[in-house]
């Protein structure tokens, strides 16, 4: 039975997380987990799996749950000490990161340094610290197994090839809640809109993302990572149906993809029982018959300046993709607190980024105080 930690059971990835596990009871456990405030939902998870340790965001949410009374009550922790006592836990093999924004990158180095699998839904840990992540992950030898659709799809389809075979990658984008509106009619989007996801349910971050095409920006950048290959030979197509979850092209023109009914809990259930596959009987069947037609467009750079951004950010390198993501992550937040309109995401970040002095190889204490001034600067500009 593989033992796992799961690091943001509350949101959309942790529970379909806890999905797979609740299908696969003789192959999975449990064992540790991390949710922000959400302590009904912890409960109820501690209730049902049993977990040795919880952590929660901050200690009056952890002094809340030390009030219930478990059938068995597991350590209670807290903070960013918390979540790194949850991936540490000695008998954990696997560790989902499946937290968002960039508080997800320490936790990670120390589940590296621990020796255990990674299964990554947290690409902005790649995003803010490539370098860092993928040095460690080679020195310690550790897996670090995809869990977006996108770079699971291209690491399905990467199976038994040589790397210098590769030509390029092509990763698929469904557009997000606005494909079909010019920037014109983007002037007085508003929240609601952008959460109304034609494909995915994913949470608000994600979603906001989505609509931007900064969703898919960092994603580009987690698979320069991921799979070593230059910004120059990874593309973005518009498929609004989200059949094909992403593509690799070969040097003989030969194109290799993965399809499925758009369920994250594939991808998921995939990255926890790598090399072997599980049956998934909750997840509809694809019959390509009802589809009828798949659609595909080039990709509009002009149209969707986040992507541009994050092509441009990944390219530069260095200490440009923790602005990048700091900046995408405090402005998104403000939208949806609605302190500025949906263009000024795109607008912040790259003021952001023009004023960033570039590290070429930045420590993680400046990363981390790279990360803080960029959030600082949107703070302010807004």
């Amino acid at each position: 039975m593989k033992k796992i930690s799961l690091l943001g059971a509350s949101g959309s990835i942790g529970t379909q997380t806890l999905d797979v596990i609740r299908l696969h009871p003789e192959e999975f456990q449990l064992v540790a987990f991390s949710v922000g405030k959400n302590i009904s939902l912890a409960v109820q998870i501690i209730e049902e799996f049993s977990p040795d340790i919880v952590s929660v965001q901050k200690k009056e949410d952890a002094d809340a749950l030390q009030t219930y009374t478990f059938s068995r009550r597991p350590k209670i922790v807290y903070g960013d000490e918390g979540l790194v006592e949850v991936v540490l836990h000695p008998h954990a093999e696997v560790v989902v990161n499946a937290v968002i924004g960039s508080v997800g990158l320490v936790p990670t180095l120390y589940a590296i340094e621990a020796k255990k699998t990674i299964a990554l839904a947290n690409k902005e840990t790649l995003v803010t610290a490539g370098h860092l992540v993928m040095e460690a992950a080679r020195k310690h030898g550790v897996a670090l197994l995809p869990v977006d659709s996108e770079h699971s799809a291209i690491f399905q389809s990467l199976n038994g090839e040589a790397q210098e075979s590769i030509e390029r990658l092509i990763l698929t984008a469904s557009g997000g809640s606005f494909r079909d509106k010019s920037r014109t009619e983007l002037q007085h989007v508003t929240v609601e809109d952008a959460l109304k996801h034609p494909n995915w349910s994913m949470g608000s971050k994600i979603t906001i993302d989505s609509a931007t095409m900064m969703n898919k920006g960092l994603e580009v950048i987690e698979a320069h990572w991921l799979f070593n290959i230059p910004y120059d030979r990874i593309d973005v197509v518009l498929h609004k149906e989200s059949i094909i979850h992403s593509m690799v092209e070969y040097k003989d023109r030969s194109v290799i993809a993965q399809l499925g009914t758009p369920d994250m809990r594939v991808p998921i259930q995939y990255a926890l029982t790598y090399p072997k596959r599980l049956s998934l009987p909750a997840t509809k069947q694809l019959h390509l018959w009802e589809l009828g037609t798949l659609h595909f467009a080039k990709m509009d750079f002009d149209r969707f300046r986040c992507l541009t951004l994050a092509y441009e950010a990944g390219k530069i390198g260095g200490s440009l993709p923790t602005v990048l993501n700091a900046a995408n992550e405090a402005a998104v937040d403000a939208f949806l607190h609605r302190k500025i309109g949906f263009l000024a995401i795109e607008e912040l970040i790259e003021q952001a980024m023009e004023q960033h002095t570039v590290i070429a190889n930045p420590s993680l204490e400046e990363i981390r105080e790279i990360d803080q001034a960029a959030r600082r600067f949107i703070s302010e500009s807004i």
